[in-house]
């Protein structure tokens, strides 16, 4: 038999692990619509993006309001999570190379994914 308290524990771990992944996916995706631009990753990549970012934003906002408890689910803490969102989605951007693009003379790989990236706006347009 199992024990009633590790039942309640096991349904309180699930309940805050699926309250993160959705509050994660709403944070992340707020994220990207803030920031122009298209972006890299897909859905499972907005959603770390997002509670990351949660966890970045409102550690950052407690550090500098000594005292202050802030939950993320709050109208503050979700403006805090966002902002911390768009910090870690911006050094992803830069990691993955997507926001500055450098290239020197001759290089082929920068050219190929250049002509790629004209051919599909070409496609979309219909020419």
């Amino acid at each position: 038999m199992v024990s009633p308290e590790f039942m309640a524990a096991v349904q309180q771990t699930a309940h805050d692990v699926l309250l993160w992944v959705g509050f994660g996916t709403l944070v992340g995706l707020a994220a990207k619509a803030v920031m122009p631009g298209r972006d890299p990753g897909g859905a499972v990549v907005t959603m770390m993006i997002g509670i990351v970012g949660s966890v970045i934003g409102c550690g950052v906002l407690m550090y500098f309001r000594a005292g202050t408890e802030l939950s993320p689910i709050s109208f503050v803490g979700f403006f805090a999570a966002v902002g911390g969102a768009f910090i870690l989605l911006l050094c992803y951007r830069l990691l993955s190379g997507t926001l500055i693009t450098e290239a020197e003379d001759g290089d082929k790989e920068v050219t190929r994914r250049n002509r790629r990236r004209r051919k599909e706006v070409l496609l979309r347009e219909g020419n």
